[in-house]
């Protein structure tokens, strides 16, 4: 294959302090891989942001180029699974994290790793989703797997307003769960209520800072997004036999809880993690999302951002500043 160059992303350590630069690499500098993937479209994730902060217990080693999302076209295979030509999506496994990540215009991974690219999903489509769609998806799937369905009672997403909220909500709307919404940004009631949810809750609403071990109940499941005092309070809340789904924990990675609601309403609570999930359940749930689970407002709740603006968006994300799905515009023209 010729010398190829391309934009790259880089994070780098200098004396102890994290830079990054949007500079030039080589098809050389990618790590070894079976498949190599010219990248359409990439999207955020707060995992990118930790590893564009530096945080070591995402990325070990620097340089390092972030993104633990891409989709596109696959340009060269040894792999029997793939040919140039075909349409793929990686999302998971060490992508961005400690393998050269989606913010870049190639990347290069084991064939393990990649999924084809469903006949109904575009490339932007696909990105739209991204590990927080696919998570979302993962959570419904473990309630249902469970016995909750449309007709168990309410859900309640918390972190409403974030890519995984979001897309949690399009998802159960779609279908046709009761959904209730938490989110600290008032200027956003309106689309999620566009989207499907049926009641707006403040965090005041659901926090509770008192000793009781047990509240009123008001959901069958929660899609918890937030941890910390977030997932202690909705514990105290959730209906016999209900779940607790966590997904996230931008407020924090402690919480306190008695054991009453597991063994007075034997709720469960229940893990979700997307990046190391098998690939036949993998192709499963791409399938739902691209199918019988496909979402008809993907316009409502993403936007798209250039190349050179993903630092900037990195960076608000930090700071909690930011809101819907970030599709990272790569190469567009390979939709």
């Amino acid at each position: 294959m010729e010398k190829i160059s391309f934009k790259s992303l880089i994070v780098e350590e200098k004396e102890g302090v994290f830079v990054h630069s949007i500079t030039q690499k080589f098809i050389e500098d990618l790590p070894d891989g079976d498949v190599l993937i010219k990248v359409a479209y990439s999207g955020l994730n707060y995992k990118d942001a930790l590893s564009f902060r530096g945080h070591k217990g995402i990325t070990k080693s620097y340089p390092h180029t972030p993104g633990i999302d891409a989709s596109g076209v696959v340009i060269q295979s040894q792999s029997d699974k793939f040919k140039e030509g075909d349409k793929v999506v990686v999302t998971g496994y060490d992508l961005g994290m400690n393998t050269s990540g989606g913010f870049q215009e190639y990347i290069r991974v084991p064939s393990e790793w990649v999924v084809p690219l469903p006949k109904s999903l575009s490339l932007k489509e696909a990105m739209i989703y991204g590990t927080a769609g696919f998570t979302a998806s993962l959570a419904i799937y473990r309630i249902q797997q469970i016995g909750i369905f449309p007709n168990s009672g309410r859900i309640l997403v918390t972190g409403a307003t974030g890519g995984v909220g979001m897309l949690a909500i399009a998802l159960l709307s779609k279908l046709g769960y009761e959904i209730e919404a938490s989110t600290g940004k008032a200027e956003f009631t309106d689309l999620l209520k566009e989207i499907g949810v049926q009641r707006i809750l403040s965090r005041e609403d659901i926090i509770d800072n008192s000793t009781r071990p047990l509240l009123s109940r008001r959901w069958k499941a929660v899609i918890e997004n937030v941890g910390g005092n977030t997932l202690s309070s909705v514990i105290k809340q959730v209906e016999k036999g209900g779940a607790v789904v966590v997904i996230g924990n931008v407020s924090g990675d402690v919480f306190q809880s008695s054991v009453y609601p597991f063994l007075l309403r034997g709720i469960a609570l229940l893990g979700v993690e997307s990046a190391e999930t098998q690939m036949n359940l993998r192709l499963q749930l791409w399938d739902k999302l691209a199918n019988d689970w496909k979402i008809d407002c993907f316009d409502k709740i993403h936007r798209v951002i250039e190349f050179e603006e993903v630092p900037e968006e990195l960076k608000k994300m930090l700071e909690g500043r930011q809101a819907k799905k970030v599709v990272v515009k790569i190469d567009p023209n390979l939709n």
